[in-house]
């Protein structure tokens, strides 16, 4: 039987955008099974201070919907080698607006040693949830 390959991606996803589904949509095309993590509430407080606007619940029942996710987990840490030791991935997906981001970077160095390709996939431009905040903070 053939091993089917495994993909993770994570996010906040706030505010759920075409960004978002594109990400995760490309995210699946790469793998067999795509597996999302959505950043707790504690978490998008501690590393971007600032709270979120659709609590954890509803956020991981709205990726939880979309076909081409096959399982969610609540993330509650940045350290994708602990995430990885649960949910032993093959690929992990970033959008590439963070190719060339030095944690990022690091990332790709440290996954490799797990044998976890990193994937920077394309990024969706002229969206992201920054500006949706913006354009809501206009009206």
């Amino acid at each position: 039987m053939e091993k089917k390959s495994i993909g993770y991606t994570a996010g906040t996803f706030d505010m759920f955008h075409i960004g978002h589904l594109n990400l995760i949509k490309n995210a699946k095309s790469r793998c067999d099974y795509l597996i999302v993590g959505v950043n707790s509430d504690r978490l998008v407080e501690e590393y971007k201070g600032k709270k979120v606007v659709v609590p954890i619940e509803e956020r991981m029942e709205i990726i939880r919907a979309l076909r081409f996710v096959d399982d969610v987990v609540c993330v509650d840490s940045l350290d994708k080698k602990e995430i990885w030791k649960q949910l032993h991935y093959d690929f992990l997906f970033i959008g590439d607006d963070w190719k060339g981001n030095p944690r990022w970077e690091a990332t790709a160095v440290e996954m490799k040693e797990y044998g976890v390709e990193t994937v920077f996939l394309p990024h969706t431009e002229g969206t992201n949830s920054t500006l949706l905040r913006e354009k809501l903070v206009e009206y």
